[in-house]
């Protein structure tokens, strides 16, 4: 129960599920995720291991820079690999989204430039 419920906290937030869709389109850095929703890092920071503590992103260190990707079936729990699965589904017609995901196109990762 408390793995499940830790899934669903982790998606009841309106930015989380945002990273999710920013996520789907592959790794990115928080740098790249603090550009796209105007956040401060440490916000950006606190949302993204909540979702690593549900099973729901993995991350990995380059150099100076923690890259974040969508966890693959089996790396997260049940509950995660299930919602991750149904939320490609979703949202894909959002305006919101779309507008997200269109700026997302135009960063240029720091950590690219190196």
């Amino acid at each position: 129960m408390k793995l499940f419920l830790k899934v669903m906290k982790a998606l009841a937030e309106e930015n989380r599920v945002k990273i999710l869709k920013m996520l789907e389109k592959g790794e990115r850095c928080v740098c790249e995720i603090q550009a796209v929703l105007g956040l401060a890092q440490p916000t950006i920071s606190k949302h993204l291991k909540i979702l690593e503590d549900a099973g729901l992103v993995k991350s990995r260190k380059q150099g100076m820079w923690v890259l974040y990707r969508l966890s693959i079936r089996g790396e997260g729990n049940e509950y995660s690999d299930m919602m991750l699965s149904i939320l490609k589904r979703w949202l894909n017609e959002d305006k919101e989204v779309d507008n997200l995901l269109i700026k997302l196109e135009n960063i240029i990762r720091d950590c690219q430039r190196r």
